[in-house]
């Protein structure tokens, strides 16, 4: 007798759909109805001409759960394609993060260093503050963050997963 695997997973699915409005209301409605949670959410317009926007949605459930979410996905009429990056491709993901950071001494002089480890952009700075750009995988992001919080984090603002699969071909191909 086989079991059905309750192992809660993590997935990144990549929808195209028309750039319209009420669509992201539509698709935010399908997980909020069913109880489904929502990890990230991005979405912005992938082609112009053809008015298509991509949403990159991470969530969370069984196996069998996030079949049912991707199968409710592909039902819904301005949704053209529906991809598990997770299973169906090595995808890249990225994630973009600001971070303030107020401190002066030696909290400012080790803020910046560990700024300079993790590749991160000053992009703001007075005698008294600094606002980082990382980018990265989200561990990266959320380590980054475990660490500024000693030394006076004061505010992160994310972006969210961006994600896409490797290789030639494409979502649309």
């Amino acid at each position: 007798m086989s079991t059905v695997s309750e192992t809660i997973e993590t997935h990144t699915l990549s929808a195209l759909v028309d750039n319209e409005p009420g669509v992201l209301a539509r698709v935010i409605g399908l997980f909020s109805g069913r109880g489904y949670n929502i990890d990230s959410l991005t979405v912005t317009e992938t082609s112009h001409e053809k008015h298509i926007s991509r949403i990159t949605i991470v969530t969370t459930g069984t196996p069998m759960v996030i079949e049912q979410i991707k199968a409710q996905l592909e039902r819904l009429v301005p949704v053209h394609k529906v991809t598990d990056l997770t299973v169906t491709t090595r995808a890249l993901e990225r994630e973009l993060a600001l971070v303030k950071v107020a401190g002066k001494g030696d909290n400012r002089v080790e803020a910046l260093r560990l700024g300079e480890a993790f590749r991160a952009q000053v992009v703001d700075a007075s005698t008294e503050h600094f606002v980082f750009e990382v980018t990265g995988k989200s561990g990266k992001i959320e380590q980054f963050i475990q660490l500024m919080k000693p030394l006076g984090l004061v505010e992160v603002a994310r972006t969210g997963i961006a994600a896409i699969s490797r290789g030639a071909e494409g979502m649309n191909s």
